[in-house]
């Protein structure tokens, strides 16, 4: 873990400076230049539970973004968090830049959580990164912006068109690599025709019971395989973060993806199928901030998606979605360019 956190800031130093880009930059009729610039946010709040390799990761996203940060982890990583703080600092302070731009608060008292989240013009924006209870928590308390990652309710779907044996191996990946973190797989979405009494359905069940996961379906599902508890209509809205899976048999690619845009998270969802208009159907129309075709929701990562790292993955759709990077921790300025302009 120690390594992985080494290795995840060497690959965000490696990066491109998302600092000063020009995303945009045009000519006016009347020889006004306008650009569109990054710029930092300035200063980044991350509350954070748990796993310390967030302060790393943190503290490398926010430096390279020319941002300064202040972190506030649970008790149960308090002293990791520091020992990897200090180390950083040092650092810092050997590239000669002030070591109090990544800031990591030594005490766990939840007094600190609100006073983060009301500190109007000291801290620009709150990222939360924890389970529900402190994201709404969060939100709840906050009078400065938060960019939130609710929780990770994501799908696959198969398709009548899956290739069976990719199929099997995606969904058994999704759900039971690392059924603990938010990008496994919840719920399971199986098309009709996949679902007779010799089907892919009927494999793909078998496969997930065998791994020992507990699977909550619906009367067709029930009918595949009889240990197959029954699903209720809560079960589809939980992120069970655990080897338990809900299962539905649906008739059609619009019913699956009807399905996930009412019961998802807006985290991950996936579509198994060799048909590129289903996939493209797919992918238009399933509301989420990354969609996977072909492949595991386990995918989605800052890491995986060549970020180095990432602060967070936000499922809200302002300003950023999905695994955040450097790149995501910047905002833009205009600047307008003239040669003694002036408006009539």
């Amino acid at each position: 873990r120690i390594e992985g956190m080494a290795v995840a800031l060497e690959a965000i130093a490696a990066q491109t400076d998302p600092l000063g880009q020009t995303i945009s930059g045009y000519n006016r009729p009347n020889g006004l230049r306008i650009e569109k610039r990054r710029v930092p946010i300035g200063v980044v709040g991350i509350i954070f539970e748990s796993r310390p390799n967030v302060t790393a990761d943190a503290a490398g996203l926010c430096l390279k973004s020319g941002n300064a940060c202040i972190l506030r982890g649970g008790k149960e990583a308090i002293h990791s968090n520091l020992a990897i703080a200090e180390a950083l600092q040092i650092g810092i302070s050997s590239a000669g830049l002030d070591s109090a731009s990544v800031t990591v608060i030594d005490s766990t008292d939840r007094a600190i959580v609100k006073a983060m989240c009301t500190a109007e013009g000291l801290i620009d924006v709150i990222i939360p990164r924890g389970g529900e209870g402190l994201i709404r928590a969060v939100v709840a308390a906050a009078t400065i912006p938060v960019i939130k990652h609710y929780t990770g309710n994501c799908h696959v779907y198969v398709h009548a068109d899956a290739d069976p044996k990719m199929a099997r191996k995606i969904v058994i990946n999704a759900k039971c690599q690392r059924p603990g973190v938010c990008n496994a797989a919840e719920t399971l979405l199986i098309h009709a025709d996949l679902a007779g009494a010799d089907g892919l359905a009927g494999d793909i069940i078998a496969d997930l019971l065998a791994e020992g996961v507990e699977l909550r379906g619906c009367q067709r599902t029930q009918q595949i395989n009889s240990a197959v508890a029954e699903a209720t209509d809560e079960d589809y809205r939980t992120e069970y973060l655990d080897k338990i899976m809900a299962v539905k048999v649906v008739d059609s690619l619009t019913e699956a993806i009807d399905h996930i845009n009412t019961y998802s998270s807006a985290h991950t969802e996936a579509i198994v199928t060799s048909s590129l208009a289903a996939a493209d159907a797919f992918v238009t129309a399933v509301d989420s901030s990354s969609v996977m075709v072909n492949a595991s929701t386990r995918f989605s990562d800052g890491g995986e998606y060549g970020l180095g790292a990432e602060v967070g993955i936000s499922t809200d759709k302002l300003h950023s979605r999905g695994p955040m990077g450097a790149q995501d921790l910047t905002t833009y300025k205009w600047i307008v360019t003239g040669d003694g302009h002036i408006r009539q």
